[in-house]
């Protein structure tokens, strides 16, 4: 079980029979207000409220790597493109649409929808 806590901390849960631990897997000083796998749950998309998105590989145990990082203004959501793990699309809270490429976080395609965007 991942989760986060408010001061930006990514934990990983792991039960076993009657046996807990908790560890500590990264720790990125925002808040983390979206957790998300991927299809085949070899990456997790990390999205902050500060609207900046980071990448974390589990089977690497290293720290997550910050992939996108709002300019103007902040990403709502995000989430894996499928089949695969390669792409993911994020849509910010003024409605721009982008097509992220995951190794180096190239912007492949946008669109803006001219609205805003919420959550409910």
């Amino acid at each position: 079980l991942y989760f986060s806590a408010q001061e930006g901390i990514l934990f990983f849960y792991h039960i076993k029979d009657l046996e807990c631990e908790m560890k500590t897997c990264a720790n990125i000083l925002q808040p983390i207000s979206t957790l998300i796998f991927s299809p085949d749950y070899t990456v997790l998309l990390l999205v902050t409220d500060q609207g900046t998105i980071y990448t974390y590989k589990p089977a690497h145990s290293g720290e997550a790597v910050k992939l996108l990082d709002a300019c103007s203004t902040s990403f709502l959501a995000a989430d894996f493109l499928t089949p695969g793990n390669k792409y993911c699309v994020s849509v910010t809270i003024s409605g721009e649409v982008q097509v992220w490429f995951l190794e180096d976080g190239t912007c492949l395609s946008k669109l803006n929808l001219d609205i805003e965007v919420h959550v409910t």
